[in-house]
């Protein structure tokens, strides 16, 4: 599927409970079966230490999606995805372990911030678990005029300490 309406959009992938990689490879291959999107760039996969909660590590990649699907379609979508990988969301928990979390990172060029979503995603730029992978498949990115590679590099050099282990 290629469209000359198709949307490059990004998308993280994260999980700590269970399986993480086998979970992350499940939702790639998920995303990829969606109508009107196919997977078009993969990053590595890595593993961090959770930043603001305690738990396993997380595993963690960033997608490249080509999709003709609007960005409240493509959300919908990642939400069932994560529901049907396991995924639960316990009442006022926000950043407990997970199996899965997928984050829609950007959508082409848009912005915009509504309740239900905002893009580009509010905290892109301060996690070097998001930032790192990115920087691997977009190479010429750019968040708010920096460098997705510099903004990495940045995070690391603050601590966001994160390990790439192999193909995703």
């Amino acid at each position: 599927m290629s469209c000359a309406d198709d949307v490059e959009a990004f998308v993280a992938l994260g999980a700590n409970l269970g399986d993480g990689a086998a979970t992350l490879r499940a939702a790639v291959q998920a995303i990829d079966a969606l109508p009107l999107t196919r997977v078009a760039a993969r990053s590595s996969l890595y593993r961090t230490a959770p930043q603001h909660a305690s738990g396993p590590d997380y595993w963690n990649a960033v997608i490249l999606v080509r999709t003709a699907l609007s960005p409240d379609a493509l959300l919908d979508a990642l939400l069932r995805i994560e529901s049907d990988l396991g995924r639960q969301r316990p009442s006022g928990e926000i950043n407990a372990p997970r199996t899965l979390d997928l984050d829609l990172l950007l959508y082409g060029s848009l912005q915009r911030q509504s309740e239900r979503l905002t893009l580009p995603h509010p905290r892109i730029a301060q996690r070097a678990f998001v930032l790192a992978p990115l920087a691997e498949i977009w190479l010429e990115g750019r968040i708010d005029g920096t460098r997705v590679t510099e903004l990495a590099e940045q995070r690391v050099a603050e601590g966001q300490a994160i390990e790439k282990l192999g193909p995703l």
